[in-house]
């Protein structure tokens, strides 16, 4: 059953319902007498319903219920009396200020429980000790600047504690979650990576922290991490990582990295060192890293890939070197990849010899770029080319362009080209569509001598070119 807009719990819901759904509305208040006919209900969702406070022992007929959502409300404390039947617990977006031993009193079943952007800036962790069987425990945007108490929590899979202020963890506080597979502590403000971390973790997320290095000592034991990510901190270098042997995604993007990172896990499939300074990667950097699919080294000021840097990669799909002060597009690129971004450089020509091996490229980001010209064999080499972006760049269109807009037409592909800047007749123009370079280049067929003339292309065709399977670009000059 699902109700909107009320300002009561409805009487007269039958007793066999199991779900109850309760949204938008204006419900200040829950009594007990408001579920005495509910008793097998098993799912209860409470959404923006304004509810303020509930009445001791509201929830306890309910012997069957599993799930109680109580979230984007105006609670300030947990309810009590909760049924020992529940399995999963969220009571995010509420002003709960405090968390007492007694709110989880008889909760041996508890798999979840989330209590996210409320308002406890301290918390005693013992206050979870009873909670057995927790497995995902979400204590993110509360403000919270310390945490103190231990709770030995041995089935607990994910800890979520991001958006809070903390700036340590005591020694010993991660070696009671044995099982811990997934750790959030984004948006805090540590210094370091917190000591004593479980062996378990297969994700350890800490972006937007304090972080200045990466102490071998702090990761060394865990042996089957796969994820990490340390965006946003104050990283100089990241030495240490390589001990994480089994890492397949590192992200060390807005950091202060000047160089690229050394023997980095040779596992890797994911690599972002995006906003950072490194100006320069070459072979010997990336010559560990076979695995490597996806590449982001956007935002470096980066002046050169050395050529060839990449021919290890071969499993490399995705590179982004977007915003940088490349001259020219890197030589040697991997034939695997399907997306090229080099959005913000200074290229001024791209050439064949720069794309003749990118047959399964299908995504070529040249926007705001330095490019006047576009050679339409450079075309022929991308044969699954889906998504073409050129537009920010100085375009010069000459009648040659037609030939490129006519291949791009007949390929279906996507494009975004850019406005005309010479000649002066058609500038502001978009290449693919401009009317006065149409009417220009009408004007410049010549034929070759000796040879049976074509029948001349009316200009109202030449505007309709889609549709236009006979004209031939080959005789515009």
């Amino acid at each position: 059953m699902q109700c909107f807009r009320i300002s009561d719990i409805p009487g007269g819901i039958p007793a066999s319902t199991r779900k109850l759904y309760i949204s938008h509305s204006r419900i200040r208040h829950l009594q007990l007498s408001d579920f005495t006919c509910l008793s097998g209900l098993q799912e209860l969702v409470l959404f923006s319903s304004g509810t303020e406070t509930t009445e001791n022992n509201t929830f306890k007929a309910l012997s069957d219920l599993k799930v109680l959502e109580v979230w984007k409300n105006k609670l300030t404390t947990i309810p009590r009396s909760l049924p020992p039947s529940l399995e999963v617990l969220k009571l995010g977006d509420n002003s709960i200020r405090s968390v007492h031993h007694y709110d989880f009193d008889g909760l041996t079943k508890l798999k979840v429980l989330e209590i996210q952007n409320n308002m406890l800036l301290t918390l005693s962790f013992d206050v979870f000790s009873t909670l057995t069987n927790i497995q995902r425990l979400i204590l993110d945007s509360n403000g919270m600047q310390s945490i103190s108490g231990t709770a030995k929590l041995t089935q607990l899979r994910y800890l979520g504690l991001e958006n809070n202020k903390m700036l340590f963890f005591h020694e010993h506080f991660f070696s009671h979650f044995p099982s811990l597979q997934f750790l959030k502590l984004a948006g805090n403000q540590l210094a370091k990576i917190p000591a004593q971390l479980p062996r378990s973790l297969l994700s350890l997320r800490l972006e937007r922290n304090n972080i200045k290095n990466v102490r071998v000592r702090d990761v060394k034991q865990l042996e089957i991490l796969s994820e990490l990510n340390l965006s946003g901190n104050q990283l100089s270098s990241a030495d240490g990582i390589q001990t994480v042997v089994n890492l397949t995604s590192l992200d060390l993007s807005k950091n202060h990295l000047s160089s690229f990172p050394n023997k980095l896990p040779f596992k890797l499939q994911r690599l972002d060192c995006s906003d950072n300074q490194i100006s320069r990667v070459t072979v010997q950097d990336m010559k560990s890293l076979s695995y490597l699919k996806h590449l982001f080294l956007d935002n470096n000021g980066m002046i050169q890939l050395e050529d060839k840097t990449l021919q290890w990669c071969v499993h490399l799909s995705n590179l982004a070197m977007e915003q940088n002060l490349l001259t020219s597009i890197p030589q040697g690129l991997p034939v695997t990849l399907t997306r090229l971004d080099l959005k913000g450089n200074k290229i001024e020509h791209i050439g064949v010899h720069d794309v003749n091996n990118l047959k399964q490229l299908q995504v070529l980001n040249l926007r705001n770029n330095k490019i006047t010209s576009l050679d339409h064999q450079v075309l022929e080499c991308l044969p699954r080319l889906q998504h073409l972006y050129l537009d920010g760049n100085p375009w010069n269109c000459t009648c040659k362009l037609l030939t490129v807009r006519r291949l791009l037409v007949d390929k279906g592909t996507d494009i975004k080209e850019g406005q005309c800047i010479e000649p002066s007749y058609c500038r502001g123009e978009r290449w693919m569509s401009s009317e006065t370079m149409l009417r220009h280049c009408e004007s410049s067929y010549t034929f070759d001598k000796g040879k049976e003339p074509k029948k001349k292309i009316k200009f109202n065709e030449l505007l309709d070119i889609e549709n236009d399977e006979d004209y031939d670009y080959d005789l515009i000059h």
